[in-house]
């Protein structure tokens, strides 16, 4: 059931219902972004929650989720359209093997709409029984500036040409998301045509929010425990730093452990779920986890 999002307050309390914690700046964007009609760039660190906000957002209009991950190489063909040629070249023999066709009418029918396989961004286009889809396109950073002008022109029509089959354009256009870990910078042009919103690493008070929503079973002091040790490790000098879903899964991992405390040795067990490089862990491991888990039961205490 579609959840009713006409004020700010509707979309911050929406949000809040499934378990994402948002300040009202950014629910402010949201809902302007929903009534406006235009794309909602996120830029932000990995992990802070930048996907998870289109993931929610198509559960609460009760639509489809269309994510398209980019990568570098990413071109039209894997994000929009392409022919399925093995089924063409199939039926292309048996035409020839029956001979009932002419060259034309087979051409005719091998371009046909049945033998297109449609890709994230042509999905999100043609209108569903549900209506215009969510379209997330993930960490648009990791794409070719080649692909990034395609998606600029593809976002201001909201349609696609189909040499073969001609013009297929959007009866309503679909919400659009796009995230970006800012390994580089996305061009004006497409920034201009989107509304923005910087998700930064949460203040202490929301991180221990999401983690008592996201994962209820855990133990209070436990909570507080994990979260002021990633606050701690978000100060040093680190090659990535941990984000909410490390948060998340470091929980998780030590309510499987049976944790109701930190200690030294289980910190120096887990570090891997919230660190992913050797050089991060070979340095916080051992003395420096130590001098941190000392800070924080300290100040938990």
């Amino acid at each position: 059931m579609t959840t009713t999002l006409d004020t700010i307050e509707d979309v911050q309390s929406a949000l809040e219902a499934q378990h994402y914690i948002a300040e009202r700046s950014l629910a402010t964007t949201l809902f302007l972004a929903l009534k406006m009609g235009r794309p909602l760039f996120l830029e932000g660190e990995a992990g802070v929650g930048k996907t998870e906000i289109a993931k929610v957002l198509a559960t609460l209009l009760d639509v489809p989720l269309i994510r398209l991950q980019c990568y570098e190489g990413l071109d039209v063909h894997t994000a929009v359209y392409e022919w399925n040629y093995a089924r063409q070249i199939l039926q292309i023999r048996l035409f020839e093997a029956s001979g009932e066709r002419s060259q034309e009418a087979m051409l005719d029918e091998i371009f046909g709409p049945e033998y297109l396989i449609r890709r994230p961004l042509l999905q999100a286009i043609e209108q569903t029984d549900r209506g215009a889809p969510v379209l997330l396109i993930d960490e648009l950073d990791r794409a070719d500036e080649e692909f990034e002008a395609f998606l600029l022109e593809l976002l201001s029509d909201f349609q696609v040409t189909v040499p073969e089959l001609g013009t297929i354009q959007a009866e309503e256009p679909p919400v659009v998301v796009i995230t970006s870990n800012r390994t580089r910078e996305i061009h004006d042009a497409l920034k201009r045509r989107c509304l923005y919103f910087w998700i930064d690493y949460p203040s202490r008070d929301k991180e221990l929010a999401i983690v008592k929503s996201k994962v209820p079973e855990v133990p209070d002091k436990l909570a507080r425990q994990v979260v002021s040790y990633v606050q701690e490790l978000r100060h040093m000098d680190l090659y990535k730093m941990p984000g909410v879903a490390e948060t998340l899964d470091w929980s998780r991992a030590l309510l499987a452990l049976s944790k109701i405390d930190l200690d030294p040795e289980t910190v120096d067990d887990t570090l891997g779920t919230l660190l992913k490089y050797h050089d991060d862990i070979t340095r916080i491991r051992g003395g420096a986890s130590r001098e941190i888990l000392s800070h924080v039961q300290h100040g938990v205490e």
